[in-house]
């Protein structure tokens, strides 16, 4: 007989167990803050098992967050090619997502952190880690309005979501998508690259 090599699988359900740590850990402590190490301890396995089910701590999170699309796989086109455009292609890559069959489990996620502070922790975290620290820190803006930034263009993405995919607000609910593209892509792109009125910046360093 043939011994088959490699790491033996986990107890039954440990698979579930450890995602049950790992969305406990997000919400609570948020994603820079969760290590593998301390969700394996939580859990009740070894890391190295949490690894061979998930890999990565990103792929760990997406699989806790039950989202089918890896931002991470998709916001490089979105940040390449001509930055006056960026807006329009941020909203492109949304609308295309969210339209899809994968729409589905964000529209069920959005439904649930609507109702539930525990999902919209995971949801902040989602949008914040995955999505718009990817795309700030591609640009050149002040530090100090990141923060700031990131939230407007999140409520222009979720404002849209919610009023496309949950509530279905006409016209907007069967709208084309070069019309929200064209419509909704400007003020995203304002909030990402153009000035904000009323905002302090970070005081220059040095003497």
């Amino acid at each position: 007989m043939v011994r088959r090599s490699g790491r033996r699988p986990g107890r039954p359900g440990t698979r579930d167990t450890i995602l049950d740590a790992a969305r406990a850990a997000f919400a609570e402590r948020g994603y820079d803050a969760s290590t593998i190490r301390a969700i394996a301890a939580s859990a009740g396995v070894d890391p190295a098992l949490v690894h061979h089910y998930f890999g990565t701590k990103e792929q760990l999170f997406l699989a806790a967050m039950r989202f089918p699309v890896n931002p991470g796989e998709l916001l490089p086109k979105v940040l390449a090619g001509d930055r006056a455009a960026l807006g329009e292609r941020l909203v492109r890559m949304f609308v295309t997502v969210w339209d899809s069959p994968a729409g589905a489990a964000g529209v069920a996620l959005l439904r649930s952190a609507v109702s539930s502070e525990w999902t919209a922790r995971l949801l902040r975290e989602f949008l914040t880690t995955q999505v718009l620290r990817r795309v700030l820190d591609h640009l050149d803006v002040d530090p100090a309005e990141v923060p700031l930034r990131g939230s407007l263009v999140a409520s222009q993405l979720v404002g849209l979501a919610l009023m496309r995919y949950v509530i279905r607000l006409e016209p907007v609910a069967s709208a084309a998508p070069e019309t929200l593209i064209a419509t909704v892509g400007p003020t995203v792109h304002r909030y990402l690259t153009g000035a904000l009125d009323g905002v302090p910046h970070s005081a220059p360093s040095g003497r």
